[in-house]
C-alpha cells in the first residue's frame, strides 16, 4: 500500500539488492539508525509484510508500493564474478538495464516521487585504464563491462527527466571479510600462500565497506550531489601493493604469485576484464562535496574491516 510519511520523519527508503553484501549491510545500518526501510524483492517473505515485490524481467512493479517513498537505493544485479558464457553475459546486462529502466519509469510516473534515486554502477565504466588516473569526468571504456555500465547508467534517464535527483554509484572493490573479493582472498593469505595476481601492476580502486555505507548516506543527504560518483578510497594501489599490505595486516608472507594464465583458464574473459585489468580511480566528487573518509588508506581499512 502507499506510504504516508509523517511530517516529522520522511525517511522512508526502498532498497533493491538487499541480499547482497552492500545491500545487507545498508539495510541493517539504516534500520539501526531509525530509518523506515522497505526491501524491493522478487519473492515475498511472510515475515516481511512491508516488502515491495517486483519482477524486472517481466516488467512487473506496482507503482502504488513506491508512492510516498522518500528515497530509493537500487543495487540489484547478476553477480559479475563468474565465467562469462553467452547466457551469463546476457543475464549480467539484462538484470541491470531492464531492472533499472523499470524502476526509473515507475518512479517517473508517481504523483509523489522520491527526492533521490541512488542507482548502482561500477568503476568498470572506465575500462582498463592502465596507469592513468581517472575521475567522474573521464571517458568510458569500450569493453563488455564498460558497455554494460554505460547502459546501466542511461537506464535511469526517465527518473532524472522527471526531476528526481539521481546519483550513479560507480563502486570499486568493496572490502569486507563477509563477501566480495576480500572474503575470497582471505583463506590463501591466512595460510601464507597469497600473493600478487598476474603482473601485480594492475591498479585496484578499493573502498572499505564502512566508508561505502557512509558515502551512500552522504549521497542520500547531500542535495547538490548528482550524476556519477566514484565510490572508491582516495588512495588506489597496485595489486602487488594490495597483496603486500594484506599479508602485513594478517602477519603472513604474501610471496606466492597467482599466474595470469591460470585465472584465464578458469574464468576466461571475466579474468581478463576484472582481476587482470585495473582502474586507477579517484573520488573527486565525493571529496568536493564534503565527504571525509574514515579509512582513507588500505592498511587502516583492512585493519578496521578484519576486526569486525
Amino acid at each position: 500500500m502507499p506510504i504516508d510519511p509523517s511530517p516529522a520523519d520522511s525517511s522512508f527508503i526502498a532498497i533493491s539488492g538487499s541480499s547482497g553484501l552492500i545491500g545487507r549491510a545498508l539495510l541493517a545500518r539504516l534500520r539501526l539508525n531509525g530509518k523506515h526501510v522497505r526491501r524491493i524483492v522478487r519473492s515475498p517473505d511472510p515475515d516481511s509484510p512491508d516488502d515491495i515485490v517486483w519482477d524486472p524481467m517481466r516488467g512487473a512493479l506496482d507503482p502504488r508500493q513506491l508512492e510516498g517513498v522518500d528515497a530509493v537505493v537500487h543495487l540489484a544485479g547478476e553477480p559479475i564474478a563468474q565465467r562469462w558464457t553467452g547466457a551469463r553475459r546476457e543475464a549480467i546486462r539484462e538484470s541491470r538495464v531492464r531492472g533499472t529502466e523499470l524502476l526509473a519509469r515507475t518512479i517517473a510516473a508517481l504523483d509523489r516521487k522520491p527526492r533521490v534515486l541512488l542507482s548502482g554502477s561500477a568503476v568498470g565504466y572506465y575500462g582498463d585504464t592502465g596507469d592513468d588516473a581517472v575521475d567522474e569526468e573521464s571517458a568510458s571504456g569500450t569493453d563488455f563491462l564498460a558497455n554494460v555500465a554505460r547502459e546501466w547508467e542511461t537506464a535511469t534517464d526517465a527518473a532524472r527527466s522527471a526531476g528526481v535527483r539521481v546519483v550513479l554509484l560507480r563502486t570499486g572493490i568493496v572490502l569486507s571479510p563477509h563477501g566480495g573479493a576480500l572474503e575470497r582472498l582471505l583463506p590463501p593469505f591466512r595460510l601464507g600462500v597469497g600473493g600478487a595476481i598476474g603482473t601485480g601492476r594492475q591498479w585496484m580502486s578499493w573502498i572499505a565497506l564502512e566508508d561505502h555505507l557512509r558515502a551512500m548516506e552522504h549521497a542520500l543527504a547531500t542535495v547538490g550531489l548528482h550524476g556519477p560518483v566514484n565510490l572508491v578510497a582516495p588512495h588506489p594501489v597496485t595489486n602487488a601493493e594490495f597483496a603486500a599490505t594484506l599479508g602485513r595486516v594478517l602477519g603472513r608472507p604474501a610471496i606466492v604469485p597467482v599466474p595470469a594464465f591460470a585465472l584465464e583458464l578458469l574464468y576466461g574473459e571475466m579474468a581478463r576484464s576484472t582481476i587482470l585489468a585495473g582502474q586507477r580511480v579517484l573520488p573527486k566528487k565525493l571529496l568536493r562535496n564534503g565527504f571525509h573518509f574514515a579509512h582513507p588508506t588500505l592498511e587502516e581499512a583492512l585493519q578496521f574491516e578484519l576486526a569486525r
